[in-house]
């Protein structure tokens, strides 16, 4: 029986090493200064498929007899794991096949296809389709690569702490998002190993807290509604990996919807780095709970960038909605000629950019004489923003602002 302990994740560090992105270890300098403490950052984001989640699955793979190579493997996930068996398996000729659930979005499927992988839909979600891809992998005689649940999977992953401590030896913390628990469950075994006094601190979804739950002696959360976090939405996480999150991991925090999304958007706009919502579970945690990392060197997993390109653009427009930086004016104007180039140079005078102008007659509440105008502005920030406003009503117009409506 294969056991997770320090030799096995020295030995697959060895084996996955030659084909494996030794991924960098940056100061995240900008953000470090806005939050008031010493952040670094594991680009997990840049290994292959742009996840750590190749490490796992190469590692396995590596593990498989000549007879299960030619016979391939099945995996079940809708994002990570799916792109990182297809790549390895395609790149060692082996055949593979992909299980993801119904409503996987289709550049999700696109990808994995691209790297060589049969996808077959089936189910709503991971603990919907396994037990389908678990009977599938029976019928076709191929071997079944679990995310998280297998400890040659987690040696895998734990490989990001080796090289974090060879990178940045001085660490005091890493944080550590957790779905399945593998990623946690290896790192945390490596780092104690090389540095027994190391702080490990886990990171979840509000929505997904299960090790937190379990780490707390709580109740299980419900599991209602969907997460930005989706690579780390795992409802029960694997029970070796409770145990050793129980036995090494120091505490397991939590983050809401809307902090993982600030968090996320922190990360493209003060490191310009694309981080997916499991990534931005691990600094939001860390920006909620800033005073337990004062005066300490923390290492953070980026763990991954596959964030959907619809939902990043979203995301950043609400960021800079929120920061102040576009914000959304609603006017109540004599509908007469001169009031759009009035309120226009106003704006541009104070030093604002004009992106956007919606000029409502027919659906308003205003009177019959007037019109409602809209007008989208780009500014430099929230204060910048009061400045204008003040500027526009102090020349007889009348604004509102969101906040106001």
């Amino acid at each position: 029986m294969v056991v997770l302990n320090a030799d096995l994740i020295a030995s697959t560090y060895a084996a996955i090493r030659p084909a494996t992105i030794r991924t960098p270890v940056v100061p995240a300098t900008r953000l470090s200064r806005h939050l008031g403490i010493d952040l670094f950052l594991k680009l997990e984001n840049l290994q292959h498929t742009n996840a750590f989640k190749a490490r796992g699955a190469l590692a396995k793979l590596l593990t498989l007899s000549a007879d299960a190579r030619a016979s391939g493997v099945i995996a079940c996930s809708a994002g990570n794991h799916a792109q990182g068996v297809a790549y390895h398996a395609t790149r060692l000729g082996m055949k593979s096949v992909i299980v993801m659930p119904e409503g996987t979005p289709f550049n999700k499927i696109k990808r994995t296809s691209d790297l060589g992988a049969e996808v077959v839909i089936h189910g709503t979600g991971f603990d919907d389709s396994v037990q389908f891809t678990l009977d599938l992998a029976a019928q076709k005689g191929m071997t079944f690569i679990h995310p998280f649940d297998d400890p040659v999977v987690a040696a895998g992953q734990g490989t990001v702490a080796i090289e974090m401590l060879e990178q940045q030896p001085d660490l005091d913390a890493i944080v550590v998002p957790i779905g399945g628990g593998g990623l946690i469950a290896g790192m945390a075994i490596a780092a104690k190993a090389i540095k027994p006094g190391i702080e490990i601190i886990g990171a979840q979804a509000d929505l997904f807290g299960a090790a937190k739950a379990h780490l707390e002696g709580g109740d299980a959360p419900s599991f209602v509604g969907g997460t930005l976090a989706e690579g780390i939405a795992v409802r029960k996480p694997a029970a070796a990996n409770l145990a050793v999150i129980r036995a090494h991991v120091a505490r397991v925090d939590s983050a809401s919807e809307a902090e993982i999304e600030t968090a996320v958007f922190d990360l493209l706009s003060y490191e310009k780095l694309v981080a997916e919502g499991a990534a931005g579970a691990g600094l939001a945690v860390i920006e909620k709970h800033l005073d337990t990392y004062r005066d300490k060197k923390v290492g953070l997993v980026v763990c991954g960038g596959n964030i959907d390109s619809r939902l990043l653009s979203t995301l950043i427009l609400r960021g800079l909605m929120r920061d102040g930086r576009i914000t959304r004016l609603i006017f109540e104007i004599d509908d007469t000629p001169g009031q759009l180039s009035k309120i226009s140079a106003i704006i541009g005078d104070a030093g604002a950019n004009v992106i956007e102008v919606i000029h409502q007659r027919m659906m308003q509440s205003v009177s019959l004489k007037q019109a409602e105008l809209e007008i989208v502005i780009e500014a430099r920030d929230q204060t910048h923003v009061d400045e204008i406003v003040a500027l526009l009503r102090g020349n007889g117009l009348t604004v509102r602002v969101p906040q106001d409506i």
